[in-house]
């Protein structure tokens, strides 16, 4: 039980890889708060222990600081939701820009800005971003939007770090390849040829698969508990091996 008494909050709960965490925190022993924009996604939480659901809209600040205000401690943040954009420059819009970034960085931003202060009154806590390997770590085509606001993620994780390093806080980051998520399936099923679609995606990953939410979520157990306790500012790469 390595989050045993110990309070975590995670976005994006629903589905993907913040249903998986927050489900393997929970089996650890935390106290998971489980938010997700969907009602009904937060729905397949019924009946299971350690998992308190609420729905948050984390582009919305005043919901935000509303969510953290009733909570008494909060001793893990998973900022988990997040966005994927394809495209070059080129096929890029303002508006695309505006809602990645709000919603990849921002909304990390006004997570943490309302988390922080209650960390610190109990003397510490871990922050995990949700970066990619796709951004400050590797470029990949037809990713532009995306990567660049998960380049941000990962100058705000080092950011926070530095700031709160003396103060037993901890902020890291982690950069999956590409996950078999809900998300993904959306994305590939709105190409003209989704079978070919899933193959290039697949291609890419040097084990010759996609990874499965369940394999991202031991990093994020990790990096929430004392066995971490030394590690801060670091992005971890669960990506197959495709940064090798």
């Amino acid at each position: 039980m390595r989050l045993k008494g110990k309070t975590a909050l995670v976005t994006a709960a629903g589905q993907g890889i913040g249903h998986a965490t927050a489900l393997a925190m929970a089996a650890e022993g935390a106290h998971v708060v489980a938010t997700d924009v969907s009602p009904a996604l937060l729905e397949s939480y019924a009946g299971v222990a350690n998992v308190k659901t609420a729905v948050l809209n984390v582009l919305d600040k005043e919901a935000v600081q509303a969510a953290v205000v009733g909570m008494e401690r909060i001793d893990a943040l998973f900022n988990c939701a997040g966005v994927v954009h394809n495209g070059t420059i080129l096929q890029a819009t303002d508006e695309e820009w505006e809602f990645a970034f709000n919603l990849n960085v921002r909304a990390q931003y006004w997570m943490i800005q309302a988390v922080l202060p209650k960390m610190l009154a109990h003397g510490g806590g871990s922050i995990i971003n949700m970066a990619s390997v796709c951004g400050s770590i590797k470029g990949l085509p037809n990713r532009f939007i995306y990567g660049a606001s998960k380049a941000a993620v990962v100058g705000l994780t080092k950011s926070v770090a530095a700031d709160y390093v003396g103060q037993s806080i901890r902020c890291n980051a982690i950069a999956p390849g590409t996950v078999d998520t809900p998300s993904l399936a959306d994305r590939i099923n709105a190409y003209d040829d989704p079978v070919e679609a899933r193959k290039l995606f697949i291609a890419r990953q040097p084990m010759g698969r996609l990874a499965q939410a369940h394999e991202i979520a031991p990093i994020v157990v990790y990096l929430a508990s004392d066995e971490s306790v030394f590690a801060t500012g670091q992005v971890f790469n669960v990506d197959g091996g495709m940064t090798i």
